[in-house]
């Protein structure tokens, strides 16, 4: 929920005002704190209603009295800041370029010139050019190298990723030139790019696992969230999808109702999907309104810890109403709901108003605590991402599904019906190295340079398939590697040489007329989540 504010409400300024006062005393007062004072007051003040009114009374006190003049813009930012962290780790204040950046990642589109790239060799390379989008009008590939943006060189300067997005980005009808170096020319290939409204998918795949499981991979939780999966849950179940397996991984969350709208797919008329309540909030229900077009559709749902708030909304809904099976690690735990406050300076707040709770009532929200950014690594380092026995469940927030009864616990994020742990099979030494050098980016950008006529004429897996069978992959890698002085020692091949050719199929795929559903067509083949589902079926 937004609200737009062209002045701060009286109720916002008090706030404002009084934890400036707070953080001028802290700061200011405190310095002389072992100093002799020249002039003592006392001032009565009453703490049966406390409220702001000592603060106020500071602020007041040093607006007239203080000795020298005061920044109130930076100071005002700083205790926003200070304040909005003491209450929650979700409350927060952004400033007008990191708000503008926050609407951007969510809204589904931004103003830029239609290319992804990667940084394989210190040089962006472009692997995907977006259809109909201003580098496909003029003419950009994909495999091209850009050198120079405008008058900037951005190759082989270690350029950070962020730096060169930031340069080809800009307000729509601009225009940005960009040197190009395209394989089979000795000279650089000027472009002049006019650019235009990019639209960013949260739909990262939509590919079939095998002949009845369909799967769809979703980033995040924007605008037109519910929108792409619809697309494309339409277009699997056309190809003979009769199981989903919904990847919520590493989502880490973003708009509730696109939450709300997905989840209610899967379930029937009336079924409950969250309910909201806070100290200034009545309880509010979100259930579903008709029955949803995939509610008789089998159903697994992928998280794990970096699964978060719109992600766990979904996970819950489909676990306590008995709809699916959830499969991964425990997510989270961002039980938590921000209205969002903007101000007319651009800047906003996103202020947490209410906590969420699931169908069966368990708010699963983590504790705060002041290694509540550290959670994952604390969840490592006693095993909970290895083993399922480590998983630390709080008995006294037990709750029931509501159809068949199970056990579920709140308390921190939403606990898998079927545990995967972090995949450590096939990990070596030389796999390690080989990441480390990030070799397979390498490699494919080098392989689709020398494929590059017939990888852009590919729109099929099939047709993948058959470059792929006229080459050797794994020895022409092990001539690259070898290259960098990368060599697996006796045996490790045979250990990690799957992974690393379904790793390279897979980036290769991405320069083809595929992109993404090339990739995930290979890393699923070496996905211990998928396998643990096909177990899973197998057994019953």
């Amino acid at each position: 929920m937004n609200s737009q504010y062209n002045g701060l409400s009286k109720r916002t300024w008090i706030i404002v005002i009084s934890i400036l006062a707070l953080f001028i005393i802290l700061n200011i007062v405190n310095k002389c704190n072992n100093a002799r004072y020249n002039r003592v007051s006392r001032i009565p003040i009453s703490v049966s209603n406390y409220n702001w009114n000592k603060l106020l009374f500071i602020l007041d006190k040093i607006d007239k009295n203080y000795v020298d003049t005061l920044d109130y813009k930076k100071l005002s930012d700083d205790v926003i800041t200070k304040l909005l962290q003491s209450l929650d780790p979700h409350s927060i204040y952004l400033p007008p370029q990191d708000m503008a950046q926050a609407e951007e990642s969510l809204s589904g589109n931004f103003s830029g010139i239609g290319v992804e790239f990667n940084i394989p060799n210190d040089t962006a390379v472009i692997v995907n050019v977006i259809p109909g989008g201003p580098s496909e009008r003029v003419g950009i590939q994909s495999g091209d190298r850009i050198v120079k943006v405008n008058e900037t060189n951005i190759a082989g300067v270690k350029f950070e990723q962020d730096s060169i997005i930031k340069l080809l980005r800009g307000p729509r009808g601009s225009t940005v030139d960009v040197q190009i170096k395209r394989a089979g020319l000795e000279k650089l290939v000027p472009f002049t790019i006019k650019r235009d409204i990019i639209a960013m998918n949260s739909l990262d795949a939509a590919v079939m696992i095998d002949d009845k499981m369909g799967y769809i991979k979703l980033s995040k939780f924007s605008l037109t969230t519910y929108n792409e999966f619809l697309k494309a849950a339409n277009k699997l179940k056309k190809e003979g999808m009769t199981t989903l397996l919904l990847d919520l991984r590493d989502n880490p969350g973003g708009y509730m109702d696109q939450a709300f709208y997905l989840a209610s797919e899967f379930l029937a008329k009336d079924d409950l999907v969250v309910y909201m309540e806070g100290e200034h909030r009545p309880r509010e229900e979100m259930r579903v309104a008709t029955d949803g077009k995939y509610k008789d559709i089998k159903l697994y749902v992928a998280i794990n810890e970096s699964s978060a708030s719109s992600s766990e909304i979904v996970a819950g809904a489909i676990q306590d109403n008995d709809r699916g099976i959830i499969v991964g690690r425990r997510s989270f735990g961002k039980g938590l709901v921000q209205e969002q406050m903007l101000f007319s300076d651009a800047s906003g707040i996103r202020l947490t108003v209410a906590r969420f709770y699931t169908p069966s009532g368990r708010c699963i929200q983590k504790p705060y605590s002041t290694d509540y950014r550290f959670d994952i690594l604390e969840r490592f380092s006693h095993g909970e991402l290895l083993n399922e026995d480590s998983i630390r469940k709080n008995n006294t927030l037990e709750y029931k599904t509501l159809k068949e009864g199970r056990t579920v616990y709140g308390g921190g994020g939403i606990i898998p019906d079927i545990f995967v742990p972090i995949d450590t099979v096939g990990v070596t030494p030389f796999l390690i190295a080989v990441n480390k050098n990030s070799l397979q980016m390498k490699f494919s950008s080098a392989f689709a340079d020398s494929h590059r006529e017939r990888l852009t004429k590919i729109k099929t897996f099939k047709e993948l398939e058959r470059l792929f069978s006229t080459v050797n992959i794994g020895k022409e890698f092990l001539n690259f590697s070898a290259k960098s002085n990368i060599i697996p020692a006796k045996g490790e091949w045979e250990i990690s040489g799957n992974i690393i050719e379904q790793q390279l199929k897979g980036l290769i795929g991405r320069y083809s007329g595929m992109d993404d559903d090339a990739y995930y067509s290979y890393i699923l083949k070496i996905d211990n989540l998928v396998d643990k589902i096909k177990e899973n079926e197998n057994n019953k």
